[in-house]
């Protein structure tokens, strides 16, 4: 179990050299969104298989007909204070976009900008170390990469994996009738605000550490089920903000309930408690209006369902009939909180919370 190392050392805590800290560092969407449209069209280029139209995890481009590379970069400030730790998880969010598109990672570089006369060089250290360790777990080398200083403190990775052309997974696919199954917990978000605020114990620590450093390679043999329509990964935008876009993608309505969400321990009485981030109202902000909740859910609900997601679980979309299979691909890989969370129907581009 991996120990709170809050005050181990005389250095700062790299929580507090950041002004925000995970996947909670996003650009707010509604501010992306609008800065993209900004940008110059792109030109058609017939073996990009998928770029930026649809803001899925990972860009695929087409090498042959049995292969396509998937190119994604992730990186952000320190969600925890263990440098180990940090690059841990880092490193686990940034591969998951290649699982997402159901590939499987062959490789990645190190994106690394540290205030190196703040930080000692242990700590920077650590920080690659703890990154490295996940990628020899994925089984690919981190091959170089690319170093700053920085004032404030940022670790990540690109990573390039490799994909069957034909099992690519957009988040732009899913079907009318298609069931909705997330991967891991929700509420990383809260327990980060709730860590440093100093609220969270060991066992709060341990069970967000496990859930944050688990790979989602799920995704590569979940591509492989022709009845998994759609995939995508739920990280800074939170549950809602990532379900957003599968229901976007497809013009249809994402129905899911409350009562079926798998969450963190704790998560729930610290967000009534006031512990969350300030991600969760941007969030809201940039998409509440295509989303419906029911009068009966509590008032942090809002909160909890926009909670920033750092290294996230997968969202699948598949058809009924797959729901057993899926599960069971879950649970093989230590997925035990996996769990059906709604459905795809016909309707307006939103999503309904019941």
């Amino acid at each position: 179990m991996t120990e709170i190392k809050l005050n181990a050392n005389p250095s700062p805590r790299l929580t507090s050299l950041s002004h925000g800290g995970g996947c909670g560092c996003k650009i707010a969407p509604g501010l992306l969104a609008d800065l993209l449209k900004r940008s110059t069209p792109m030109a058609v280029f017939p073996d990009l298989l998928v770029g930026n139209d649809t803001a899925d995890d990972a860009a695929v481009y087409r090498l042959n007909d049995e292969q396509a590379i998937v190119a994604t970069t992730d990186f952000f400030m320190p969600i925890v204070d263990d440098p180990y730790d940090f690059g841990r998880i880092a490193a686990t969010n940034a591969l998951s976009d290649v699982y997402a598109m159901g590939g499987k990672p062959i490789l990645a570089l190190a994106l690394v900008g540290m205030p190196i006369n703040v930080l000692p060089h242990d700590v920077i250290a650590a920080v690659l170390k703890g990154g490295e360790s996940i990628c020899a777990e994925a089984g690919i080398p981190v091959a170089g990469g690319h170093s700053i200083d920085s004032v404030e403190p940022i670790y990540g990775l690109a990573a390039i994996g490799l994909v069957h052309p034909k099992r690519v997974k957009r988040n732009a696919a899913a079907r009318a009738g298609d069931v909705l199954i997330l991967g891991k917990p929700l509420g990383v978000g809260v327990l980060s605000a709730a860590l440093k605020k100093d609220q969270l114990d060991a066992a709060g620590y341990a069970a967000m550490i496990a859930a944050t450093t688990k790979l989602n390679r799920p995704g590569a043999d979940l591509a492989a089920l022709d009845a998994v329509h759609a995939l995508t990964d739920v990280t800074g935008f939170g549950l809602l903000g990532h379900t957003l876009e599968l229901s976007r993608g497809a013009k249809l309505t994402a129905r899911i309930r409350f009562d079926d969400f798998p969450w963190l321990p704790g998560v729930q009485a610290f967000a009534k408690a006031g512990v969350f981030t300030g991600a969760s109202g941007r969030n809201w902000t940039a998409y509440g209006k295509d989303i419906r909740l029911a009068s009966s859910l509590h008032d942090v609900a809002q909160t909890l369902l926009t909670d920033p997601q750092t290294s996230g679980g997968l969202l699948v979309s598949c058809a009924p009939e797959a729901v057993d299979e899926v599960l069971a691909i879950f649970r093989a890989d230590g997925f035990d909180d996996a769990a059906v969370i709604g459905e795809m129907i016909n309707g307006e581009s939103r999503v309904e919370v019941v």
